[in-house]
């Protein structure tokens, strides 16, 4: 079936008459598509199957066009660096995962490898991540609550953290499988900066009692943080003096170093290794002067070195860790994301999303036999990768052959690192995160609702716990935007002057009004849950409520029905009126036409097409037109589906227009009655009060 014409007017300043017609689109059979798509994907082919290992390892394309002479010294300085950075990083993640050192160790060694081969991001740095290792430890430290006896703690956490590590692939290997790689559109800047920061809190908390050297059990649940400050305070005399003095030295000269790499970065190279610096100074230290045994100094003690035989995860126990996958899968794939896409944007090449889901779930399904736990792009890492001329994912084999360099032969000579300098690298990586609280004026002069995100999400995050945060988060940023498009900027529009453009007339100086005719602009798609809203905004602006005016004429032609005849005074209870009448004086109406202006509305719902068709036909009553300006084609759509212009469409070319002038100077030609005697609105005059009792 041919589709109808569609006419729409369109004036030229010379009022001469045009036809807009839309063309006419072949049916499309969507059933047969997708049978032609499902053989497609089922049918195999040498080409497609290598077409598929290859999308599926993307180093098989990019790694045969390597150019080594332009790449490779990048490479190994920006690898190195961040090889050498990773070592003491690990080491003091695994007091936030509260496991061993060693297994920080592994995670960073073999997720470097597996994001080489799978990841379509040439810089960003996947491994140990503060966020991740903190709501992994939420996780260890309820397991070993509920193991109870000691003898089963390690061989239980070890299961269930194992079985913990698969169910969080599982999510996002599927999500991979299911192309929902969009997902991360719906997680906000701001959602995101206000969670990161909120975790940051969590995670200074959780260091201090190592940075003072007090022994209090790890809160648990909601309301960790301030559970945690209160047991500090409790237990503060109790602190090391060795412990407060070796963090009080560390973070002066960690900040110290940092603020001056920031302030000449420029200048240098590549960043000053000064996490490793400062570890090799405290371990020295603390060997040769006995720190554990002298003063009782909290130490690392010993990493083993090599790798632990692999184990398969206890699958039974996966059903009981899904929910704490979830968030999980969710961050880790959310911020690995984000920088994937900065860095694509900043060195102009694509990622592909649901690549990066499966590389970043199978960084962690390989490394769950190994002992590794949850890993995720590190924004710090990845920073410091850029800026010490990473060209391609060749880097990250170079860092990973720094931590197996650690892991075969060095491990041991960390035994007598201070847990304390370990809390002091972590709380100082955290500046970045906790220095957004300074950008909150900036934040709420931009924007006041995304600052109330930030703030919603932050609060949340630290105060309950980082699981609810992040939810909470979400759920409060899709509820500003349902809130966004309820109650929507609306206005009334005035024309510039000796030109055919309109504006808001409350936000503009020397507009003109047009006589007879308001414009009325609604700045949102029109559907069920702004209904009211809608129509409220066109009554007030307006001033006329056609439904209210409907009713008091009916009220005046029966009022009228019932005056009593001329001489008649006296009512059926027997009281005399006198000289008193009752007279309704009619008050015109300052306008015979509507124009309203759709161009900021992206949709319509049937909801919203019963609206313009409500609307249509009760200012019409009133003898006023309504005028559609700069509908777009979907919206026209939905207006012929919902039967606006009638079957025929034949009132198409009356109540559609391509601009705003055009209604405008339509409304102008209409020939309506000079009197207006139809478009009335009503006062109640009391003529004489003179009023006698008989």
């Amino acid at each position: 079936m041919e589709r109808p014409l569609e006419a729409t007017r369109l004036e030229s300043s010379t009022s001469s008459c045009f036809l807009m017609e839309r063309k006419t689109h072949v049916k499309i059979n969507r059933k047969q598509i997708m049978l032609a798509k499902l053989r497609k994907s089922c049918s195999c082919t040498p080409r497609k199957l290598k077409n598929l290992v290859m999308d599926f390892f993307p180093v098989l394309r990019w790694l045969p066009k390597y150019q080594c002479k332009e790449y490779i010294w990048g490479d190994i300085m920006s690898g190195l660096v961040i090889g050498i950075i990773l070592v003491p990083q690990a080491i003091a993640y695994s007091l936030l995962a509260g496991l061993k050192p060693i297994y920080s160790l592994y995670t960073s060694f073999f997720a470097n490898i597996i994001y080489f081969l799978m990841g379509t991001s040439r810089h960003v740095s996947v491994g140990i991540f503060s966020l991740i290792s903190l709501m992994v430890g939420q996780v260890v430290d309820r397991e070993l609550l509920l193991a109870g006896s000691l003898p089963s703690v390690l061989n239980y956490v070890q299961h269930k953290f194992k079985a913990h590590l698969f169910f969080f692939l599982s999510s996002q290997v599927l999500m991979g499988i299911f192309r929902l790689g969009f997902v991360s559109m719906y997680l906000s800047e701001s959602m995101l900066d206000g969670f990161a920061t909120g975790a940051s809190l969590t995670i200074l908390t959780a260091q201090v009692k190592y940075l003072i050297g007090i022994k209090i059990p790890r809160s648990q649940g909601q309301g960790m943080l301030v559970i945690t400050w209160i047991n500090i305070f409790q237990n503060i005399s109790q602190a090391n003096l060795c412990d407060v003095i070796t963090s009080a030295i560390c973070i002066v000269v960690l900040v110290t170093a940092k603020e001056l790499g920031d302030r000449y970065k420029h200048k240098l190279k590549f960043p000053l290794p000064t996490e490793l610096v400062v570890i090799v100074v405290a371990t020295l230290v603390s060997h040769y002067g006995n720190l554990n045994e002298v003063y009782a100094s909290s130490v690392s003690g010993v990493i083993p070195t090599g790798f632990i035989p692999p184990k398969v995860p206890c699958f039974d126990l996966m059903l009981r860790v899904a929910v704490d996958a979830l968030p999980l899968a969710i961050v880790s794939f959310a911020f690995t994301v984000s920088l994937s896409e900065m860095c694509a944007k900043k060195y102009a090449y694509t990622i592909r999303a649901n690549q990066e889901m499966f590389a970043v779930g199978f960084c962690n399904i390989i490394p769950s036999f190994f002992h590794s736990f949850a890993t995720s792009a590190a924004l710090a890492k990845t920073l410091v990768k850029t800026s010490t001329g990473c060209q391609t994912q060749v880097s990250g084999v170079i860092s990973a052959m720094v931590v197996l360099l650690v892991l075969l032969f060095l491990a041991p000579l960390f035994y007598s690192l201070q847990k304390c300098v370990l809390a002091c690298i972590i709380i100082v990586s955290l500046r970045g995160a906790l220095r957004k609280f300074r950008d909150v004026p900036v934040r709420y002069h931009v924007n006041k609702v995304d600052t109330l995100v930030w703030v919603i999400t932050m609060s949340a995050s630290a105060l309950i716990s980082t699981e609810i945060g992040l939810l909470v988060g979400i759920v409060f940023s899709m509820l500003c935007i349902i809130v966004r498009t309820q109650r929507p900027r609306t206005a009334l529009l005035g024309q510039i002057q000796n030109t055919s453009f309109y504006e808001d007339d409350l936000e503009y100086k020397n507009l003109s009004s047009v006589p007879k005719v308001k414009i009325f602009r609604f700045e949102a798609p029109l559907y069920y849950a702004n209904r009211n809203y809608f129509l409220k905004s066109l009554y007030r602006l307006t001033d006329l409520d056609p439904n209210l005016e409907a009713a008091r004429r009916k009220k005046y032609e029966k009022k009228e029905q019932q005056q009593p005849k001329k001489g008649d005074h006296t009512t059926a209870n027997g009281l005399d009126m006198g000289e008193t009448t009752v007279q309704l004086v009619p008050k015109q109406i300052d306008f015979q036409a509507i124009v309203v202006d759709c161009s900021s509305i992206s949709f319509l719902d049937t909801t919203g097409v019963n609206t313009l068709k409500e609307i249509l036909k009760d200012y019409k009553e009133l003898n006023i037109s309504v005028l559609l300006a700069c509908c777009n084609p979907s919206v026209i759509d939905s207006l012929k589906r919902g039967g606006y212009f009638g079957k025929d469409f034949g009132s198409m070319q009356e109540l559609l227009f391509y601009s705003i002038h055009n209604a405008v100077q339509f409304a102008k030609d209409l020939n309506l009655s000079a009197d207006c005697s139809g478009v009335y609105g009503f006062s109640l005059v009391l003529i004489s009060s003179e009023v006698s009792f008989t």
